[in-house]
């Protein structure tokens, strides 16, 4: 029976990422339902019963391992690009948000003030998987946007070692009456943890780097360093671990010649699965009774989080910015806590409750009320409030394109002279490199992959083209951006006559909306560009309208169409496909692939 509860909770979970990923709001929302379904309100789901003695170090190592992605994406170089505002977030503005929870928690509810104190550090993160979601569905405007996207990515692995370290010092705290005794403790206990986590960083990049590991191992190999360092630092001074594993992993970050793409991955592939399965776990372990015991004081404590807490960060954090308060307000409203929060606490209850500190057991429902509370509200009132703030913007208009060649390149560079918002992304840095030389905005990766929500415009995503040579770039980048952009949003070019015959296109999705005609590839636009041709815009007018355009221009190859509409500031782009059906009109605009100039040699 165990094995079928394990499958059908692994069923679930994926039910439950499907769901949000088709109603696009945070999968937390789903995954913390399908927990209370399964455990308080159906009884179907026991987790202490199914897995007995395992559970907490299943939820100990998984938590490990999800600090450690967190953690990667930790690079000192880019804190100093994020600006001020974010810096003080996750500063100033954090400290202040755990002082004023932990104390509220410890006034209102009545809990130890060792509870208290890892309540209030708890709740200072956020994360990405929350926001993200909620930015994407809300669409501000870019510089709240940009702040809210980076304190959810930089606080998640900031805030989840500023908890770990309040949770060392109340525990050794608890052990000693005698403050030099518990400080020495703590020194060591910080000690053991920095040391662990610096050396297995270190080992871990001679490993990679000396080709110690074979390539397809070297991911298996990370995943056993993090679980090993976890459970030595635990070992030798208990709950060090989760430090050691954060520091291994801001040590990795931060190695210039180290690659890490297909490790952080992985990572975010295996987290995301611990994510879904563990909160599930966790929310199924919840009793009603223990939200009922937190008493009516709950709801003065939650207005304080909501309407305290976060509104003073925000004041701190944005002093003398240039900020105006409409701004001001939505950053005090969008605050939601993540799965990092209710992981990290659940760790830290099961810990205290073990070391016998009376009302541990009260920090599960407060953290996972702070975010039940957050999500549900913040989801249903951000759009609202962002209109009313009139900070939403007014549509999105950014083209982004897979790949960075010259045919990209040569594209781009003519949308971008007509005002179109564009960006290019490509794996391959020389082609990154060549677009940024021209003025062109790139992001080095494939745009898919999560860690590009941190650099692309994300909720100002209108159009995707896929114009790399590489059709499985293309088809991965159509396939994903076909749910968030919408199915007549997303195109894609052949990469050649012959690999569209071999692999029968006609069949699969890219016919839908392949680019520029039928008999037209990525090779015949190379080829056209090699010898001489030239991506060019021409305004039609009653004097020259559509039909005189192709009476003209017979060899030309037209690319799109752009509608410049005044009244809104915008300008709309019209992929010429297959099966397009607009016809170009008066005041439009036509980008072209025009044949190279024949010379006649006399």
């Amino acid at each position: 029976m165990t094995a079928l509860y394990i499958a059908g909770i692994g069923l679930c979970a994926l039910l439950a990422q499907w769901l949000a990923w088709v109603a696009r709001i945070p999968a937390i929302l789903f995954l913390l339902v399908t927990g209370l379904l399964l455990g308080p309100v159906f009884s179907v789901v026991d987790p202490d019963a199914i897995f007995g003695d395992l559970l907490f170090p299943i939820i100990s190592l998984s938590v490990a391992v999800i600090l450690f992605e967190g953690s990667l994406t930790l690079h000192f170089k880019e804190l100093k690009g994020i600006g001020n505002v974010v810096r003080n977030l996750c500063s100033i503005g954090m400290i202040a948000t755990a002082i004023i929870i932990g104390y509220s928690c410890y006034w209102l509810l009545g809990v130890d003030w060792r509870i208290a104190a890892v309540v209030g550090a708890v709740l200072v993160v956020t994360g990405p998987t929350v926001t993200a979601p909620l930015l994407n569905a809300m669409r501000p405007t870019e510089e709240i946007d940009r702040i809210l996207r980076w304190e959810g990515i930089v606080i998640d692995p900031i805030g989840a070692l500023f908890a770990v370290l309040v949770f060392e010092a109340v525990m050794l705290s608890g052990t000693s009456g005698v403050f030099s005794h518990t400080l020495i403790a703590l020194v060591t206990t910080v000690g053991l943890g920095l040391s662990i986590g610096i050396v297995a960083g270190y080992i871990t990049n001679l490993v990679i780097q000396k080709e110690w590991l074979p390539y397809n191992l070297q991911k298996f190999g990370v995943l056993s360093f993090v679980l090993i360092s976890f459970t030595i630092s635990n070992a030798i001074s208990h709950e060090s671990g989760l430090l050691a594993v954060t520091v291994f992993g801001i040590y990795l970050a931060n190695q210039d010649d180290l690659e890490l793409d297909s490790i952080l991955e992985f990572k975010e592939d295996l987290s995301q699965i611990l994510i879904s399965v563990l909160f599930i776990l966790l929310a199924a372990r919840l009793e009603i009774s223990e939200l009922l015991l937190l008493g009516p004081n709950v709801i003065f404590f939650m207005l304080i989080v909501l309407f305290v807490a976060r509104p003073i960060c925000i004041a701190l954090s944005t002093y003398k910015s240039n900020l105006n308060w409409r701004a001001k307000t939505i950053l005090s409203w969008i605050a939601p806590r993540g799965i990092v929060a209710a992981a990290v606490g659940s760790v830290f209850a099961l810990s205290m409750s073990q070391a016998g500190i009376q009302g541990a057991d009260k920090i599960v429902p407060i953290i996972f009320l702070v975010i039940i509370v957050t999500v549900v509200l913040q989801s249903l009132t951000a759009i609202p409030l962002a209109k009313l703030l009139k900070i939403r913007q007014k549509r999105p208009s950014t083209v982004i394109i897979i790949g960075a060649n010259h045919v990209a390149r040569a594209i781009a560079k003519v949308l971008q002279e007509q005002e179109v918002d564009v960006y290019l992304s490509d794996p391959a840095w020389e082609n990154c490199r060549l677009a940024r030389m021209v003025g062109l905005k790139s992001y080095f990766g494939n745009p898919q992959a999560a860690q590009a929500e941190r650099f692309l415009p994300m909720s100002n995503l209108k159009t995707l083209i896929g114009l790399s040579p590489n059709r499985h770039n293309n088809a991965l980048g159509v396939q994903y951006f076909s749910h968030i952009l919408g199915e007549k949003n997303v195109y894609s070019l052949k990469s050649s006559s012959a690999h569209s015959r071999a692999n029968n296109d006609s069949l699969t999705f890219l016919s839908r909306q392949n680019l520029f005609g039928a008999n037209v590839s990525f090779s015949v636009l190379s080829n056209l560009i090699a010898k001489g041709g030239k991506v060019s815009a021409t305004k039609l007018a009653e004097a020259f309208t559509w039909d005189n355009y192709l009476e003209v221009n017979k060899e030309a190859i037209p690319l799109f169409v752009l509608q410049h509409l005044e009244d809104e500031d915008y300008v709309r782009v019209i992929p010429f496909t297959v099966n397009g059906e607009y016809v170009p009109d008066v005041g439009d605009m036509i980008i072209a692939m025009q044949p190279p100039k024949v010379t006649i040699l006399k």
